[in-house]
């Protein structure tokens, strides 16, 4: 049998949960620091959150109604399916405490759930949610799921992100302290990030008391500031081409704690949306491509990881 050359989700969940689980993502009406003026104005300059909801996800329907529209969907073909409520539109831990708790337990109400995953920033994660998310983690299935981005402060300044890195060391080093499974989003190929900026990554993450990350392609979507800039000048992007992003993320898979989970190495925006890069395959395409290549390499996750002396 072939060693696994990454330590993929699937494999994650099924240390949790015994039989298919499936995550049905939920709008919960929520806005962002970084939109309502509190942070900043105008959001982060890549960011369009059409790009991540299927068309149940609608914030005019109640969580429940929106859990119970994913439910019919995904268990027609699978009746024995349980579901994870995952709370990804903007910023689903910014609201008062009495708001956040209400939504996050009507979730865990519906039939068939069996834990919630929020998304969120690294600034929006006060104590006392912590304190609360804490206690359910000792219940029931909890990740918080913070948005990094980039650990180059140049580059969060960039792209509008509104905090700093050290502001997700610390909200990560929290959250992972109460108990509670702590994911990261990163992106690689944001603009001004060279080959060695994009791997840098992988070492600072790895020594941070991450469960997870997510992988993203830079996309270039319509509608957005990043986008607007690149209509305008192509020339500030670098836009690789999908092999050139599979060794990338290869790069970054070795260099990489091999206990980190990788969820996902690439995420997939509608095509009316997308500007650029159009590759034209699937996610389990371009995961298949992805593992034939690790194999023509002989590689695997953490295989330049250098674990730090004591």
């Amino acid at each position: 049998m072939e060693k696994a050359r990454y330590n993929d989700y699937g494999s994650f969940l099924q240390q949790h949960f015994a039989g298919k689980v499936q995550k049905i993502s939920i709008n919960g009406g929520f806005t962002c620091p970084n939109r309502d003026g509190t942070v900043g104005h105008g959001g982060c300059t890549f960011c369009n959150n059409q790009t991540f909801n299927p068309d149940y996800c609608r914030s005019e329907l109640s969580v429940t109604a929106q859990l119970q529209e994913g439910i019919r969907f995904f268990g027609r073909k699978y009746p024995a399916m349980r579901y994870l409520a995952y709370f990804q539109a903007y910023t689903s831990t910014y609201d008062d405490l009495p708001q956040l708790i209400a939504r996050y337990e009507e979730a865990l109400a519906v039939d068939g759930v069996v834990g919630i995953i929020i998304g969120t920033r690294p600034d929006c994660m006060p104590p006392a949610l912590l304190d609360y998310l804490s206690q359910q983690a000792q219940r029931t299935f909890v990740t918080v799921e913070y948005g990094v981005e980039s650990t180059l402060d140049s580059t969060l300044q960039r792209i509008n992100r509104g905090h700093d890195y050290a502001c997700a060391v610390d909200a990560i080093t929290r959250t992972a302290k109460a108990g509670i499974t702590t994911g990261a989003h990163l992106i690689l190929g944001l603009p001004g990030e060279s080959h060695e900026d994009m791997l840098s990554h992988a070492t600072r993450l790895s020594q941070l008391p991450l469960h997870t990350i997510k992988l993203h392609q830079l996309q270039l979507i319509r509608g957005t500031v990043m986008g607007n800039e690149y209509l305008a000048h192509p020339g500030h992007f670098t836009i690789p081409d999908i092999d050139t992003y599979i060794d990338r993320a290869i790069d970054f898979a070795e260099l990489l704690r091999p206990d980190i989970v990788i969820e996902r190495f690439v995420s997939q925006s509608p095509a009316e949306l997308l500007i650029a890069p159009h590759w034209g395959v699937k996610n389990h395409e371009f995961t298949a491509r992805l593992l034939r290549r690790m194999r023509e390499r002989d590689t695997f996750q953490g295989a330049k990881w250098i674990e730090p002396q004591q």
